[in-house]
């Protein structure tokens, strides 16, 4: 049940990372108050999945599948450039996740 709440907060991390950007500087109100909604979101799933796994492990999970979920949703959105070299650097960040996954044993 930990590692499912950790993904859902990576999702709801990467949310908050992609409203972030369409806040412009928190000069936007509604994307300012979904990315802290979103954020508020992840950090308590986060801190959930902490009472189980080991803090590093969860850490370096959630925000290895928040950067995923941002780089994907600004290759879906804003046409952010879709390279051999990033594929290849994200499939790193996935293998670390599933690394961790694998080697923490719960």
């Amino acid at each position: 049940m930990a590692w499912a709440m950790l993904v859902v907060a990576g999702l709801f991390e990467a949310g908050w990372a992609f409203t972030m950007k369409q806040s412009h500087g928190w000069t936007r109100l509604r994307p300012s108050l979904l990315t802290i909604g979103l954020m508020i979101v992840s950090f308590y799933l986060l801190s959930r999945a902490m009472k189980d796994l080991p803090a590093g492990t969860a850490y370096a999970a959630w925000t290895g599948i928040g950067t995923v979920g941002v780089v994907a949703l600004g290759i879906a959105f804003l046409k952010e450039p879709v390279t051999p070299a990033r594929l290849c650097f994200i499939g790193l960040i996935v293998a670390g996740i599933v690394g961790l996954q694998v080697t923490n044993g719960k």
